[in-house]
């Protein structure tokens, strides 16, 4: 026999005055925010609701367009459209426009789109809570990966005051483009002369999306690190990456992708929904268990 609608209903009931907002990328499947955005909205009792949108590469502009006038109140946006998101906004923060990259769109009641970027004080806040006392201007960074999540990094980073950010990409005419968007503290590093900068490096992060599955991380040689460096990789499925289990093994400290995940969702939610998350929910002990690695 099936279950009365009563029993059914498992949350807050969705409206016709629901706030809808969401996550788009491509792939999008992997993505773990609206788990935790709908946990948040759960447990505050709202009547709104978070999903995952997949358009096609050649369709992004097309659907970004096609929300403006605010029906969908905003977006967090992902590989591959950081870059681009940012292109169609009227207004932008200070941050994202630093970054050149926006993973957040809010889209205004008179038809105008915000960006913002909330990668970089993601990945610091993830730094604070896993490697606490680590200070982002101490050393040199080494970044491996040129896209927008590598931007928002950087910006972040920069602000922070982060002497020197080396930027390592398999095309070295990317990692280009960004020193002439960040300036004299970015240099492009071919990746043979990568081991020269780890040498020297107190952060390494991994923003590209290898490992992602299971797979081979970047090959760098984490071993040459100081021993007080510390290792972010910003994949994070699985939660352990090959990236992060060699560094661990080298005695470095680690920083897992999870935890900026977390971090950077919070002023989403907020931008959103008008309101903090619920402090109560243990959204890591959620993903966590999504991942199987409770």
């Amino acid at each position: 026999m099936s279950p009365s609608p009563e029993r059914a209903i498992t949350g807050p009931a969705i409206t016709g005055a629901a706030i809808v907002a969401g996550v788009c990328g491509a792939p999008i499947r992997h993505s773990m925010s609206p788990l935790i955005h709908n946990a948040w909205i759960a447990a505050a009792g709202l009547d709104a609701v978070y999903a995952p949108f997949a358009p096609t590469e050649d369709r992004f502009e097309t659907f970004i367009d096609g929300l403006r006038g605010g029906a969908v109140r905003g977006l967090n946006v992902t590989i591959p459209f950081k870059e681009r998101a940012l292109a169609l906004a009227d207004t932008a923060s200070d941050l994202a426009r630093m970054a050149g990259a926006a993973n957040l769109l809010i889209f205004e009641s008179d038809g105008t789109i915000q960006a913002d970027n909330t990668d970089g004080p993601g990945l610091l806040g993830a730094i604070e809570a896993q490697a606490s006392g680590y200070d982002v201007a101490a050393a040199p960074v080494v970044v491996l990966g040129a896209g927008g999540a590598a931007r928002g990094a950087i910006a972040a980073l920069l602000l922070a005051g982060a002497p020197q950010v080396s930027l390592i990409n398999r095309t070295l005419a990317r990692a280009h483009e960004l020193v002439e968007t960040f300036g004299s503290r970015v240099v492009a590093v071919p990746e043979e002369d990568l081991a020269d900068h780890l040498t020297q490096a107190g952060l390494v992060i991994n923003a590209t999306s290898l490992g992602l599955g299971g797979g081979a991380g970047p090959g760098a040689q984490l071993d040459l690190t100081p021993l007080e460096a510390v290792v972010v990789d910003m994949v994070y499925k699985p939660l352990r990456t090959e990236f992060l289990r060699r560094a661990a093994a080298a005695g470095r400290r680690t920083v897992d992708g999870l935890e900026m995940l977390l971090r950077q969702a919070v002023p989403s939610f907020e931008a959103f929904y008008g309101q903090a998350p619920p402090a109560e929910v243990d959204v890591r002990a959620l993903a966590l268990r999504h991942l199987g690695e409770a």
